[in-house]
């Protein structure tokens, strides 16, 4: 039970993203244009907890040393809209294209250090002094999660 809620403490909770419509209107009056609607959702990140370090045997620094963190957000939904006109050569077959992307969950961890000390732990042989060893150093790569998608399409009147 334990193990279980430590791995759900580490995962972060996805939020929603903001929703966020995009003003064009000032363009088309200023150019007499039609402009591009464009709505998009500004995501929110919620870190999780920290992956909590652990001691092993033989070491005297715990491993990770500095802690990976998750975060996690919701790529909101985006829509752009655009009037395309004479598609076919023709003003009765003005048409608007679209690009759509859904929402889609992402997670991320940050890069993490693992580190070994100078020193063993105390040598029963060695009067319990501590041996000198090589130091050691390594980092735990970011990681990104997710799969975004895209749609495209077009509209023609009837």
């Amino acid at each position: 039970m334990t193990c279980m809620a430590a791995a759900g403490a580490a995962t972060p909770a996805v939020a929603d993203s903001v929703p966020v419509g995009v003003p064009l209107d000032a363009v088309e009056t200023a150019l007499g244009v039609d402009t591009p609607r464009l709505a998009t959702g500004v995501p929110v990140p919620i870190t999780g907890a920290p992956e909590a370090p652990r001691f092993h045997k033989g070491n005297m620094l715990p491993t990770p040393l500095l802690p990976v963190i998750p975060i996690g957000a919701e790529l909101g939904d985006t829509l752009v809209t655009s009037p395309v006109p004479n598609l076919l050569g023709k003003p009765e077959t003005d048409g608007e294209g679209s690009l759509e992307a859904p929402a889609t969950n992402l997670l991320a961890r940050t890069p993490g250090l693992v580190a070994g000390g100078l020193l063993t732990m105390p040598d029963a042989s060695n009067s319990g002094v501590p041996n000198l060893t090589a130091p050691e150093l390594g980092v735990i790569a970011p990681e990104l999660t997710g799969a975004p998608e895209a749609l495209l399409g077009l509209a023609l009147p009837r």
